[in-house]
This record gives structure tokens, C-alpha cells and sequence, in this order.
């Protein structure tokens, strides 16, 4: 029996509308939440799912952006910020006993959401 998955998901572009930094400092700013990204999240949940929400925005915006992501019904495990706007790269190890990939990469284009991922 496998484990279960851990999904690493960018916020902003991916699960909200992307925004304007200035806007992500204000506790009140209300996130556009995309197509689909509720039904994903629990989909993702009710499967054991760990989620691991990544952004580029600063240490700085963390209060702001949890309040943010509160009232916006973004559900996640894990929140890790300060990422930046460049590529990010995820180097993962192989199990031991077998040759399987243990790491993935998904790519959505900017603000459609991720309800046609698949996993």
C-alpha cells in the first residue's frame, strides 16, 4: 500500500487569480478563487492528500495571506512562502525497491484553475 500523495501547489495564477503585490499585503484583499479549485481540494483531501501551498509572496504577507486564504475556503496542510518568480525545480529520490518515478510536475496556465488536473 502506497503512502499517501503529496502536492506541492502554487497560489497565486494557479489557485486564486493571480494579483497585484501590493493588493496581497492587505489583509481585506478578497482572492478570486478559480474554477474548480474547491471541488480539487477537497478531491484532494477526502484522499489523504497532504497539501503544501507554495507562493512567491514574502514572509512579510504570511498573516495577510492566511486571513486571505481563510475566507476564501482554501483548504492545505502546509503553507511555505518567499519562493520568488522564477522556475522552481522539485529533485526527489527513487524508493529503494523499484524504479518509479517518485516525483511529478504538473503545469497549468495562469488563472484557468486546476480542475483538469489529473493525478
Amino acid at each position: 500500500m502506497s503512502s499517501p500523495k503529496t502536492i506541492f501547489c502554487d497560489l497565486d495564477g494557479t489557485l486564486v487569480k493571480h494579483s497585484n503585490p501590493i493588493d496581497i499585503q492587505n489583509p481585506d484583499y478578497e482572492l478570486e478563487v478559480l474554477p474548480g479549485v474547491h471541488k480539487k481540494l477537497n478531491e484532494w483531501d477526502s484522499n489523504g492528500y497532504h497539501v503544501v501551498i507554495t507562493t512567491g509572496r514574502k514572509e512579510s504577507a504570511k498573516e495577510a495571506t492566511i486571513i486571505q486564504m481563510q475566507r476564501a475556503g482554501i483548504n492545505y496542510n502546509q503553507l511555505i512562502m518567499g519562493f520568488g518568480g522564477g522556475d522552481r525545480i522539485l529533485i526527489n529520490d527513487r524508493k529503494a525497491d523499484s524504479s518509479r518515478d517518485t516525483a511529478y510536475v504538473i503545469n497549468v496556465n495562469r488563472n484557468e484553475g486546476v480542475e483538469n488536473v489529473k493525478l
